[in-house]
């Protein structure tokens, strides 16, 4: 390259640069990056390609993309040369893609420093009462409606969808809360399906700000409501010490311990959330689980079963409302955040498919998971309710042999089997 080229692609080079993730590479492997930009005269999309790889690489804690750099590339005809090395590129990093994860190279250096969230109060215009934010009729869908009770999570868990639509460190409870619970009119000849698990999680914050008495006494208002309180937190302790009416449903989201350790930081352990489950079963409190996100990952099989066993033992199916089965989904939002994250995590080390407008496993490695969790659970199969999650419809029948013919249908069934469970626990004598 001569001398002016040279100082042309610097020029253009540094353009290009701002808009990757270079920035946020280490700089050993900038300066290697770098020269190797202007050996090979990477495009735009090339430079955005390689800079993702590198990155991907170091948060994997897998080998630096320096260390692993192709020697075969070279050819006398420049742009065969550059195919070819993308090819190697593209194609080794798939197949680490498609490997089963390991955290076997992760420790507690490799858990994000999250600083304590600052709490605030502010009185918002509205309840924030809608529609399931990832309804669609592309999945087979519950029609879940959902309660902002709480705006942005306290956990850091690598994958979670919150982290792309709040921001900072900040979170905020609504002074007029309880009010607005008030005031609410619902339809008495309809029955509503309500979870406050899509902002926060519904029970790490207690009842700060009286949330969860705010919550409990709307469900005691509203006996054709059924109130879901969705968490990965072991803080029941309001639960406990007052009366909890029957319409509320408390489900936990459970993974293995090693998911929890690498990818749910700062969440209650998988022991002290099937604890803080059992404690309020034995209360009288109608419980449920959701493996969602079922993570593929070495060790995947032995891990969920266990986990299965550990139900079996621990809970009368006469207990437990449901077991929803789900799995990682992603929008290319979600992605880019996750990535400009300085996070080291596996999260995004997984074959990607376009699965209903997103992202998300190859579609025969969700029958595998689904189908050995499902199996697993076979004791339960006549008396709990089971259902996938954000999944596309032809997947119900290749896992539970049948499907529902329209969303409608599944929230039927959904909820008919919900109102079944808390009927049968009326007659339990409820503990104070």
């Amino acid at each position: 390259m001569s001398a002016v080229h040279a100082q042309d692609y610097k020029a253009k080079f540094d353009r290009m640069v701002s808009r990757t993730r270079y920035d946020l590479l280490p700089a050993p492997e900038q300066r290697f990056l770098r020269e190797r930009a202007h050996e090979m005269r990477f495009t735009m999309q090339e430079l955005r390609q390689v800079c993702d790889i590198a990155l991907d690489r170091l948060r994997w804690k897998e080998s630096a993309l320096s260390s692993d750099w192709p020697d075969s590339a070279r050819s006398k005809d420049p742009r065969q040369a550059k195919k070819r090395l993308m090819g190697i590129l593209t194609a080794r990093h798939e197949a680490l893609k498609t490997a089963e994860k390991s955290y076997e190279h992760f420790d507690d250096s490799d858990r994000p420093l999250t600083r304590r969230p600052d709490l605030a109060t502010r009185r918002s215009r509205s309840l924030g009462l809608g529609r399931c934010p990832v309804a669609s009729e592309r999945t087979r869908c519950c029609n879940l409606m959902t309660l902002d009770a709480v705006q942005k999570c306290g956990f850091d868990c690598s994958y979670c969808s919150i982290q792309s639509f709040y921001h900072g460190n900040e979170v905020v409870f609504d002074s007029g809360f309880a009010d607005k619970l008030e005031r609410l009119e619902l339809d008495p000849g309809q029955t509503y399906h309500i979870g406050t698990g899509q902002s926060s999680d519904s029970l790490m914050w207690g009842n700060h700000e009286g949330v969860l008495e705010s919550l409990c006494g709307f469900a005691q208002r509203n006996a054709n409501v059924i109130l879901e309180l969705k968490t990965k937190s072991r803080n029941i302790g309001w639960l406990l010490r007052n009366p909890v009416p029957r319409n509320v449903l408390c489900t936990w989201s459970l993974n293995p311990q090693d998911i929890i350790d690498n990818e749910e930081h700062l969440s209650a352990s998988l022991e002290q959330r099937l604890n803080a489950a059992q404690t309020l079963a034995e209360k009288g409190c109608v419980v449920g689980f959701h493996f969602h996100p079922m993570i593929w990952h070495a060790g995947w099989e032995a891990a969920y079963r266990n986990i299965a066993d550990q139900l079996l033992h621990r809970f009368d199916p006469r207990q437990v409302a449901m077991v929803s089965l789900g799995t990682l989904t992603f929008t290319r939002s979600v992605m880019n955040t996750i990535r400009d994250r300085d996070l080291t995590t596996k999260i995004l080390q997984m074959p990607l498919e376009s699965c209903a407008g997103k992202l998300s496993y190859p579609v025969d490695v969700k029958i595998r998971m689904f189908r050995l969790l499902y199996k697993a659970l076979g004791p339960w199969h006549e008396s709990v309710f089971f259902y996938l999650c954000m999944e596309p419809h032809a997947l119900w029948s290749r896992v539970f042999g049948f499907e529902y013919a329209s969303n409608a249908e599944f929230e039927d069934a959904m909820k008919r089997a919900y109102r079944d469970k808390i009927a049968s626990q009326q007659n339990q004598p409820a503990s104070p």
